[in-house]
């Protein structure tokens, strides 16, 4: 698999993620266990942004950095290009670990907020994080798919907290790559 998302593109992320502040009005969750959130998550739904425009089969796998950290790869098929897509980056909380925010960085010291506002408290099955804004919204899931009365459930709750959820981009895991 190749790493082909230029700086230009890391940039550009950072620039738009260049604060690591919650959404006025948004509790990050809490109660929040950093070792059952660890692995594998599809990303079922998302706002549009330039850094993941044209992606598919998108996913982010959050391992333990020797640091104390969280090591952060994200990443996604592009159907224009006909290339797999990958970025790595390094995430820390931002307060108590029992809080779900974090702030992440994909280049260099600028970090951007990573705060999950649902989540699966059960069995860590989904979750719903925003960044610094309403404009940053992904709903994630173990699975490739996620329960369609669970989906609606999020969608609502996110159009509730002011997101523009009739813009959310629902992601294929399905597609060819060729």
């Amino acid at each position: 698999m190749k790493k082909v998302w230029s700086i230009a593109k890391a940039s550009v992320m950072l620039l738009l993620l260049g604060c690591t502040t919650i959404p006025d009005g948004l509790q990050p969750v809490t109660g929040f266990e950093l070792e059952r959130y660890l692995g594998k998550w599809y990303e079922i739904a998302r706002l549009d942004h330039s850094f993941e425009r044209n992606l598919s089969k998108v996913t982010a796998q959050y391992s333990l950095r020797q640091d104390g950290g969280v090591e952060v790869v994200n990443q996604g098929f592009n159907q224009k290009s006909g290339k797999w897509e990958m970025v790595t980056g390094k995430a820390y909380f931002i307060g108590k670990e029992s809080v779900g925010s974090l702030k992440v960085s994909f280049f260099g010291p600028f970090y951007g907020g990573y705060h999950i506002i649902a989540l699966d408290q059960q069995d860590y099955r989904y979750a719903m994080v925003t960044g610094p804004s309403r404009s940053y919204l992904w709903i994630l899931s173990r699975d490739m798919t996620l329960d369609n009365v669970i989906l609606l459930e999020l969608v609502g709750k996110a159009k509730q907290w002011g997101f523009e959820t009739d813009k959310l981009i629902y992601v294929d895991h399905n597609l060819s790559e060729t």
